[in-house]
């Protein structure tokens, strides 16, 4: 793993910076779906469950599938008693609905099973279960638990390297990475930041570059073509 900004290596001041300047462009913008939902119930099941429905899914989507489970089943019991036909056609029309479908019984059932119907707050433990990932664990202790979860996704990994931040080749690696060098404080609010910036600013294609708040340390690592 590399790090370093246009003047060196990053330090604790970078990261302090980048942080106070994305959470100043955030703004008034609504932070991302999944944060959202722990902001307002601060209950692990439902940031896990959003969470596997926020895969591949617009926040909009999201957020409507997320809202009507939630109404029929608020619970990991009422989840593994709903049938499964029942399940996909109230999740539909996030992306791969009856994976997702199948996956969330599943889920609630073991959890009912084996956990008394409480989500583990530990990592190598969420990871057992049947599609969660180590974004989804993550996330889970960051948003649920309000514990030392760092989530990496495509955002963040794409944004961070661009950025000339770090220099890694896959989100696992940028985890990794990303364990060494960034402050504690910073683990939980760095993904619902970057996803935010992902999504309106720093997009996997055709980046805004001439808009972007932080075009003054960024060396734009990999960028083709941008506005």
């Amino acid at each position: 793993m590399k790090a370093g900004t246009r003047n060196g290596p990053v330090s604790g001041a970078d990261w302090d910076r980048l942080v106070e300047d994305l959470r100043r462009w955030l703004g008034d913008l609504d932070p991302p779906s999944v944060t959202r939902i722990a902001e307002g119930t601060e209950d692990p099941f439902r940031v896990l469950v959003a969470t596997i429905l926020s895969l591949r899914t617009r926040d909009p989507v999201t957020d409507l599938a997320a809202s009507r489970l939630f109404e029929a089943a608020p619970t990991p019991e009422a989840l593994a008693a709903m049938p499964l036909e029942v399940l996909v056609e109230t999740i539909r029309p996030v992306n791969f609905y009856r994976t997702k479908a199948v996956r969330l019984k599943t889920l609630a059932e073991r959890l009912v099973r084996e956990f008394g119907g409480r989500v583990p707050a530990d990592l190598e433990v969420l990871l057992s279960f049947d599609g969660v990932g180590r974004k989804t664990a993550n996330l889970v202790l960051a948003e649920g638990f309000g514990g030392p979860g760092l989530c990496v996704d495509t955002h963040v990994h794409r944004i961070l390297n661009r950025l000339g931040f770090i220099r890694t080749r896959s989100p696992d690696r940028t985890e990794a990475a990303l364990r060494e060098v960034l402050p504690l404080a910073f683990w939980r609010p760095i993904n619902p930041l970057l996803v935010r910036f992902g999504q309106e600013v720093c997009r996997p294609q055709s980046p805004w570059c001439s808009r972007c708040p932080l075009s003054d340390r960024c060396r734009r690592v990999g960028v083709g073509r941008s506005r």
